[in-house]
């Protein structure tokens, strides 16, 4: 008994002397996790986030991997008050974390088994998964599956919250494509997700961070002959007289299944910075199909034309460029039902005043465009992704910047320019895309008309409010 008093004594002195600290988590949590499990400090070349803005600066980091390493890493965070925050491709990039010193990262990327089934209809992923690597292993096994268009972003991340990309023409949403999840929840065990369970499967369609870690899903996929592997791609880059024209076309497209589109404001880099007005069409087939679906764009007179035939694994090279990690990007963003071409001209000379200032070269507008028609076939109320049926278009500001003195103009800059948007986009209240949002949005803005229902789904799964770092119910 005495030595049982004095082993207490000291476990609780150490966490008084040592707070959280690896030496103390080795100690207390690495018993019970797996031999391949690492527990170290936080260290950002190690673990890099995409945005430095705001981002969560944890104490320790555990790298699990197990899926039972996620469980037991929960249930002892929650036994000792430890706030935590699961990290895959780091790119979350909203201010809504507050994970401190006295908090602990869950780093998953070990999770990045990928499975697919005999038929090649069904793939199960592992939680650290990157998109890079759903779509090498999809192509490899003959298959397609809906995916975002970024390679180094969490794959199941991106489509937990909604899940917009390139196939969603032909598979829909991300989230449309979920056939199972498991998921760690608050009380520190891994349970699996599926239709059966009503609520919390709507609610992890879209909201999912708020009730769990989701450690491994089974997702549709979509076999195909080598030839249905090809798409065309590339940019269209035009001269800034054309931005109302090309801004117009944008709105009067009607993108098709096989169809989608993204507008860049961006430039040719160091040493001129000079302003670039880019449009990426995009073409599920040949070229001489693209060219004919984009023709509208063609006859605008691009002045340089770099569009190609891809395969899959490189379909996403052109968003090579958002995959470098750090500086800092408080990105703002806005959903539209229509682009109004004197806003956007607005806008360019907005971004073009911008760059011209020293430090802010890398910063760049982007908006996407997609093809709806397969999303909106299925029932608004079928997941909480509230944008299915009210947005066409999502834009998005990225201020980039890597010296901190340039923060506050930064976060002008972007505000300005998401309240340009806002005052042209012909909704009836806003509407953000929550892997987009900057973080200081109305839930209303993020989760629609979902808000009290998901939270008394919140209030019943995790009542202490554990999982409270991602737009936070």
């Amino acid at each position: 008994m005495a030595t049982l008093i004095v082993s207490l004594l000291l476990t609780l002195l150490a966490r008084k002397v040592l707070g959280l600290s690896p030496v103390r988590v080795s100690h207390e949590l690495g018993p019970h996790l797996s031999p391949s499990a690492l527990i170290t400090g936080a260290n950002t070349t190690a673990y890099p986030r995409w945005s430095e803005f705001d981002a969560p600066k944890p104490g320790v980091v555990v790298t699990v991997a197990t899926e039972q390493d996620v469980a037991r890493t929960v249930h002892y965070c929650t036994s000792n008050g430890i706030p935590f925050l699961a990290q895959n491709g780091g790119h979350g990039w909203a201010n809504t974390f507050h994970l401190g010193t006295d908090g602990l990262l869950i780093n998953i990327k070990q999770l990045n088994t990928i499975v697919f089934s005999d038929n090649k209809t069904e793939v199960t992923v592992g939680g650290g998964v990157e998109i890079s690597e759903m779509i090498a292993a999809a192509s490899k096994n003959g298959a397609l599956v809906q995916t975002g268009n970024c390679n180094c972003v969490g794959a199941l991340g991106a489509t937990l919250g909604g899940g917009y990309g390139n196939l969603m023409g032909l598979m829909g949403l991300g989230v449309d494509n979920v056939l199972s999840l498991n998921v760690v929840m608050a009380d520190g065990r891994l349970h699996t997700i599926t239709p059966k369970d009503r609520d919390l499967w709507w609610a992890m369609l879209g909201a999912g961070p708020n009730f769990g870690i989701v450690t491994s899903a089974k997702l549709k996929a979509h076999p195909v002959a080598p030839s249905g592997q090809t798409a065309w791609f590339g940019q269209l880059i035009y001269t800034a007289d054309k931005v109302e024209a090309v801004v117009e076309a944008i709105d009067n497209i009607t993108l098709e299944p096989k169809m989608n589109l993204f507008l860049y404001y961006m430039n040719s880099g160091s040493p001129d910075y000079t302003p670039m007005l880019v449009v990426t069409p995009f073409y599920y087939g040949t070229e001489a199909e693209g060219r004919a679906a984009f023709a509208t764009f063609l006859d605008l007179g691009p002045a340089e034309d770099t569009t190609t035939e891809l395969q899959y694994p490189h379909w996403n090279d052109g968003a090579a460029g958002f995959c470098t990690k750090g500086g800092y990007k408080p990105a703002y963003t806005v959903g539209l039902a229509r682009m109004k071409p004197s806003t956007w001209k607005e806008v360019w000379d907005e971004y073009v005043s911008y760059i011209a200032q020293n430090g802010t070269g890398s910063s760049l507008i982007l908006m996407e465009a997609y093809s709806l028609e397969k999303a909106r076939s299925v029932p608004e109320s079928s997941t909480a992704f509230a944008l299915r049926n009210k947005v066409n278009f999502n834009a998005v500001v990225i201020p980039w910047y890597y010296d901190t003195s340039l923060r506050s103009g930064a976060e002008a800059f972007g505000s300005k320019i998401r309240d340009l948007w806002r005052s042209t986009d012909e909704l009836d209240s806003p509407a953000t895309y929550i892997n987009f949002a900057h973080g200081d949005e109305d839930l209303t803005s993020i989760y629609g008309a979902n808000v009290d229902r998901l939270k008394a789904i919140k209030a019943r799964v995790d009542p202490g409010d554990v999982f409270n770092q991602w737009f936070n119910l």
